[in-house]
């Protein structure tokens, strides 16, 4: 079982690749993680190191996965943050010689764009590249509500909004499988749900809302997502897989005080467990 995971990494805390790999490798992915930067830690502290990572040098990076073998050898391919456009020409480049090679590999996209709370937080032309280019080769999906509301031209992405979408259909170029994320529920404050779309079918998953706001929760739930799709789970048991695991992460953090997630100290989150949030069919 092996996984191509393509997304940002940070020496201090837990977001890219930095989150991602955790819950594959504690459920015995061997992952193939690729770069788009290299960073000292996120940008909401005082100082910053690092870089975006320059196109060739990343499509340098994916040129030696393709010589090592890799693609035949893996069952899935993750990307996430890609840092700029350039970056997205060499990944979407790399995309489309995979699933040539290996037809049989599922393509999972996180477009990671922005969020509610903070907007846009990406490079000028990346929403739109996530759109047109990488979306349209994606097997799944796995935005949060907000990135989903901006690639399905959504003036609304509460959890209404979002569920009527997909069952109404989407635009032409996203994949019929997605996994939403971070969707508000007007009608139950104090909860947030998940909303999976399948064969034209949509489940809810919902959890109380945890009073913490760290970084890199999507990519944690893409990871683990991910992990349990390897191991053979449905789209919406591995959904329900994922939420949990991030709900218990969550749960372990202090409410209100600003911190990394707790990936070491909670690894047995990480791994494969009772799913106790399940999905409903709405």
């Amino acid at each position: 079982m092996s996984v191509i995971s393509i997304q940002s990494q940070v020496v201090f805390g837990h977001v890219g690749n930095s989150a991602a790999i955790h819950p594959m490798m504690a459920n015995g992915v061997d992952v193939y993680a690729v770069p788009t930067t290299l960073l000292s830690n996120t940008p909401h502290y005082p100082t910053l190191r690092g870089k975006i990572l320059p196109p060739d040098f990343v499509a340098d990076l994916l040129t030696g996965v393709e010589e090592r073998g890799l693609v035949a050898t893996s069952r899935l391919m993750v990307t996430g943050y890609l840092g700029s456009v350039g970056n997205g020409e060499a990944v979407r480049d790399f995309v489309q010689r995979v699933k040539a090679a290996n037809p049989q590999l599922t393509y999972i996209c996180d477009p990671v764009i922005g969020d509610s709370d903070l907007g846009v937080f990406v490079a000028a032309g990346l929403p739109e590249f996530f759109r047109a280019e990488l979306a349209p080769l994606a097997d799944i999906l796995t935005p949060n509500a907000f990135e989903f509301g901006l690639l399905a031209g959504l003036a609304d992405h509460g959890t209404e909004a979002v569920a009527a979408a997909l069952k109404q259909g989407l635009p032409p170029g996203l994949p019929r499988r997605l996994a939403v994320t971070g969707a508000i529920p007007e009608a139950a404050p104090g909860f947030i749900d998940t909303l999976i779309g399948e064969g034209g079918a949509v489940w809810r998953i919902r959890t109380p809302k945890v009073d913490v706001r760290p970084n890199g929760t999507g990519d944690l739930f893409t990871g683990a997502l991910t992990a349990a799709l390897d191991g053979g789970m449905t789209l919406v048991e591995a959904a329900e897989q994922a939420v949990g695991t991030v709900f218990a992460v969550l749960s372990a953090m202090v409410p209100g005080a600003p911190a990394e997630m707790p990936l070491a100290a909670e690894v047995a989150a990480l791994r494969w467990q009772g799913r106790p949030f399940k999905a409903e069919l709405l």
